[in-house]
């Protein structure tokens, strides 16, 4: 039998973390061993997570970043520096939701949800790499996309570019990152049952006339294989293994938790 992923000695930074997706990785990361910066644009939420893992024996702080804020965000590795003495593991997972057909968005709409989801990730990923690559020791850059990441939903087309974007960029940092023993990849969920999910689903229901029940079975869950969310620890775990692989013939790529809603 296998024994379960480690990260002994590792330092990770999760952003979003406060909650949802964000917050399960960061508790699972602290259990395999690794010391954890929980950065999330709720500041009182990062800190209450993070004790809640010193708590428990872990190793954790919390910090403010609005990963649209270059300053915040260089400020947010700075600290992880300074508290952990290095970056390992770097996870861009914040993200939000607007629900509208192309032609009802507002540009300051649009550039919000690809502003949190893509500029986020370039400024975390630069930040990681600007320290991971002098320090000479790799590491591993992990993005949360998204099923969206491969194909699209109506009503959702700035969320449904960024998450595809972020295939490309991962791509891209992988190969760049490669000779520097940096390994790049993303988590593509499925419907998680989350704030930001839970949230769209009275929208939904209202642009499509039918009720918040019929929205999570015939909307949300239809194309899987099961009916059945996928969970935040089956992300979390997901993202574990992904951290703690050895080498680099893993990266670069996507891997799909979607109970078969997306099949490759």
């Amino acid at each position: 039998m296998t024994a379960p992923a480690r990260l002994d000695g590792r330092v990770a930074l999760v952003t979003g973390a406060a909650s949802g997706i964000g917050r399960a990785m960061v508790e699972t990361f602290a259990a395999a061993g690794a010391s954890v910066v929980v950065a999330d644009v709720d500041a009182a939420g990062a800190t209450a997570v993070a004790a809640g893992i010193a708590a428990g024996g872990g190793r954790a702080i919390g910090v403010a970043m609005d990963v649209t804020d270059e300053r915040q965000v260089e400020a947010g590795f700075d600290t992880c520096i300074a508290a952990f003495g290095g970056i390992d593991i770097a996870v861009s997972n914040a993200g939000i939701q607007v629900v509208k057909p192309v032609h009802e968005f507002a540009f300051d709409e649009w550039r919000r949800v690809v502003g949190i989801h893509l500029d986020g990730a370039f400024l975390c990923t630069r930040a990681a790499l600007r320290r991971m690559y002098p320090a000479g020791r790799g590491g591993c850059l992990l993005y949360t996309g998204s099923v969206h990441s491969k194909e699209a939903s109506a009503l959702k087309a700035p969320y449904v570019s960024a998450k595809h974007a972020l295939v490309g960029l991962a791509k891209t940092v992988a190969k760049e990152g490669g000779p520097h023993g940096v390994r790049t990849n993303v988590i593509c969920p499925g419907f998680v049952k989350t704030p930001l999910v839970l949230a769209q689903i009275p929208e939904l229901a209202r642009r499509h006339g039918i009720s918040e029940d019929e929205v999570v079975r015939t909307v949300l869950l239809k194309d899987t294989v099961d009916g059945v969310f996928t969970t935040v620890e089956d992300v979390a775990q997901t993202a574990l293994f992904l951290a703690a692989f050895p080498t680099s013939a893993l990266s670069g790529q996507s891997v799909i938790v979607s109970h078969g809603w997306h099949m490759e």
